[in-house]
């Protein structure tokens, strides 16, 4: 909940909105809103000893303390199921709208079921920050799910490989997909990656496919020879990721 009573302290005390901002840890564009509804209910700084924040969001946004009869998302249980291979939000979004039809409640639109969960996401996922060098590695392997495209002639559906090429650092990334994996794309992937990012990394980081490593080892990977050549031929070093 916003900290009503710091706010409207330190504007009392001559602090600029900036420096409010920093101490509530909250918009300026949130400073203003509240000391203008401050200003149009004419409540000012000292304030009754017992008042509460919850008091004051009543008076001062009386129209944020309507309970909402909608039905609020499970975020832990998206939480899960987001983890999974194939699930996006705008799927269980779509199973929370039918959930809710069917119990005769009312579902957030999908903006809010979005903010909620994020919100959740946001004080609940482990981070461990990595530091990268800017074109030091490229991350390389196939996506582990496989699309398909539509014969135009026979409308015959063909599987379609994605290979993916991340700098780490910057996010960047390139993606094609190919009707193979076999060796003859893996290299045509990487070369189009290069002239797509519009150079060469010192390091190649495949996920130990099979493709690019022979011999699949936490300790000696073998590299695939042609792989090798591709890697000798570019000035770059295939380190298997660990």
């Amino acid at each position: 909940m916003t900290n009503y009573r710091d706010i409207l302290r330190l504007s009392s005390q001559g602090v600029s909105k900036r420096g409010i901002a920093s101490s509530c840890h909250c918009s300026r564009n949130t400073i203003t809103a509240v000391l203008d509804r401050a200003q149009q209910c004419g409540i000012s700084w000292p304030l009754p000893a017992d008042w509460t924040d919850a008091q004051l969001q009543q008076v001062l946004f009386p129209e944020k303390c309507v309970s909402s009869k909608r039905k609020m998302p499970d975020c832990e249980r998206i939480h899960r199921e987001i983890a999974k291979s194939g699930v996006t939000l705008s799927l269980l979004w779509n199973e929370y709208c039918e959930e809710c039809r069917l119990n005769g409640e009312i579902p957030f639109m999908y903006s809010q079921f979005c903010r909620y969960y994020r919100r959740y996401a946001s004080t609940t996922k482990a981070t461990m920050r990595i530091k990268r060098k800017p074109g030091e590695i490229m991350e390389v392997d196939w996506a582990g799910k496989t699309a398909s495209i539509i014969d135009n002639i026979t409308g015959e559906s063909i599987p379609a490989y994605i290979f993916v090429a991340t700098l780490p650092c910057s996010q960047y990334t390139y993606v094609e997909a190919f009707l193979s994996m076999n060796m003859e794309s893996w290299i045509t992937a990487h070369i189009h990656a290069y002239q797509y990012f519009g150079g060469v990394t010192r390091i190649l980081v495949p996920d130990n496919l099979k493709t690019g490593v022979d011999h699949v080892s936490w300790n000696t990977p073998t590299i695939n020879r042609t792989y090798n050549e591709m890697a000798e031929h570019y000035g770059t070093a295939v380190i298997p990721a660990g």
